[in-house]
């Protein structure tokens, strides 16, 4: 019996971060999918390995580079940056921002705090 199917690996990576996308405070989770091909129910070989990571406050997910990827499921503790991530999918648990400085919220999509004009 041979077959090949999809699968993903979480890995045990924990960075907290205040989100880019939402503002909130939250870490990163970084899991991996890929291919493999299986005969008689045992994996023998994957290919098409891609790294992803999903913030826990809004389920915002982006696509980690392939090297910062690779270094985590070796077990090594490399800072995310957010040049290593390009946005797949917006979350939608909570669209609000809220200004550090002054406390201001909203929903709309502002880049600067309308109240005092601190950058979100």
């Amino acid at each position: 019996m041979i077959g090949i199917s999809q699968g993903r690996k979480d890995f045990p990576y924990v960075q907290t971060i205040q989100c880019p996308a939402c503002g909130g405070f939250g870490r990163y989770q970084v899991f991996m999918t890929y291919s493999v091909l299986s005969l008689f129910f045992i994996p023998c070989f994957t290919w098409n390995k891609k790294y992803y990571v999903q913030t826990s406050c809004c389920g915002t997910v982006y696509a980690l580079d392939p090297d910062i990827g690779g270094q985590i499921a070796r077990g090594r503790e490399v800072p995310i940056r957010q040049a290593d991530l390009h946005e797949m999918r917006q979350g939608s648990v909570n669209r609000t921002k809220r200004c550090l400085r002054c406390g201001f919220e909203t929903d709309e999509a502002y880049d600067y705090c309308p109240k005092c004009g601190a950058k979100f």
